[in-house]
């Protein structure tokens, strides 16, 4: 899995990327073919849109999944992302698993 973490009006900490690592492994460990993570985190500084917002695109075999979240807290951003994720990518493995069907009965 290739993972990418970049910061837009912000420097991504080592804190900040380890926190986003471990709360992407969760989404590794229900499906483990993705293949690409992108992670966008913004810090809004106009002021009717104040706060910050993290963005996160992934791209698993058959697919590309995107999600954001905006909040007042960084890390409660990343958490909710990561619920928002987490949730694509388990329906999409019981997808593919309903793909799968058995064969038709032959009557004689």
């Amino acid at each position: 899995m290739n993972l990418t973490i970049s910061g837009h009006h912000l420097d991504v900490t080592p804190a900040l990327h380890s926190y986003v690592t471990s709360k992407l492994d969760r989404i590794i460990r229900h499906f483990d073919q993705v293949v690409d993570v992108k992670v966008i985190l913004t810090v809004e500084k106009q002021k009717e849109k104040e706060g910050q917002k993290a963005e996160c695109s992934i791209r698993v075999k058959g697919n590309d999944m995107f999600a954001e979240s905006s909040h007042a807290d960084l890390y409660a951003a990343v958490d909710d992302l990561a619920d928002k994720l987490d949730r694509q990518v388990v329906r999409h493995k019981e997808r593919l698993k309903k793909h799968y069907h058995d064969a038709p009965k032959r009557v004689m």
